[in-house]
């Protein structure tokens, strides 16, 4: 009798041991199929994440210069993305093992196709605003005032910088081009010249009216070309770089201007730049501390 109820417990505890903590075959391939599935849903993670600050980019991009240059308000935050928030339509992802993965892919998913969506919309409206605005395009500034196709010379961006003087920190009101005495500056897009002459600390200054409140300066000339009154198209040579007024090397100083008030003109070279030249010359831009004038 113990012979047998030893029997029976030692195959008690055999079962025990097989069931719960050695693994089957079916068991041991579920557990690799989760395995692989949670490395899955982890590569997948980090894919959405990537297209997500690509679509940052080009929202960015859309927000602070195409919707600038058109005067079209800006698109809300709340509107570009997807919140998640009371949604019940996750709760069936709820019970299983991976359900917080089930989840976190969904919301991303559906935060990624609203961006798409709206971002879609919003380029639509931008085509329909540039056909029907076509002429302003023509006026509004849109090229580089120099030759820099491989953004070597640009020195200095907008905003507060290192004066070459006095050393102390002002507002740049406009970005700063090295180049060459005598290099050609370029009209950046269609207008009047209403200045054309001498400016204090500018220099030999050229100033253009492009209509529809536009205006852009070009400072320290060696010569200015273009006279007071004259029509210039996009592209037209207006003066040329150099080293005249409050200036310590050659180089052209350009501003562009909107009602009167100064605007980054970085925001303003959108038939020049490729998104990826556009993105060099910001990081350019932010690390350029000192201006030449």
């Amino acid at each position: 009798m113990w012979h047998t109820a030893g029997s029976l417990f030692l195959g008690f505890i055999f079962f025990i041991v097989f069931s719960y903590i050695l693994e089957s075959p079916q068991e041991k391939q579920l557990k690799r199929e989760n395995e692989t599935l949670a490395l899955q849903y982890e590569l997948m993670d980090k894919r959405m994440d990537e297209m997500h600050l690509v679509l940052e980019k080009l929202q960015q991009r859309d927000d602070n210069l195409y919707r600038v240059i058109f005067q079209a308000d800006p698109i809300p935050d709340q509107t570009r993305h997807y919140y998640a928030e009371n949604d019940r339509r996750y709760e069936e992802f709820a019970g299983f093992s991976t359900s917080k993965l089930l989840m976190k892919a969904a919301e991303k998913t559906d935060d990624l196709s609203k961006m798409i969506y709206v971002q879609s919309q919003s380029y639509d409206e931008l085509v329909r605003l540039a056909k029907t605005n076509e002429e302003k395009l023509q006026h509004i500034p849109g090229i580089q005032p120099v030759l820099n196709k491989d953004l070597r010379r640009m020195a200095s961006g907008y905003g507060v910088r290192i004066d070459p003087v006095y050393r102390t920190k002002k507002f740049h009101a406009g970005m700063d081009f090295t180049a060459n005495t005598g290099t050609d500056v370029y009209a950046t897009g269609d207008g009047t010249v209403t200045y054309s002459g001498w400016m204090q600390g500018y220099g030999n200054t050229i100033m253009i009216d492009h209509g529809f409140d536009y205006v852009t300066l070009y400072g320290h000339l060696s010569k200015t070309i273009a006279k007071k009154g004259d029509k210039v198209k996009r592209g037209s040579i207006v003066g040329l770089v150099g080293n005249t007024g409050k200036s310590t090397g050659p180089h052209l100083h350009y501003e562009v201007r909107f009602k009167g008030k100064p605007q980054n003109p970085m925001n303003f070279y959108f038939l020049d730049l490729s998104p990826e030249e556009y993105d060099r010359m910001v990081q350019m831009a932010e690390n350029a501390g000192q201006v030449l004038d």
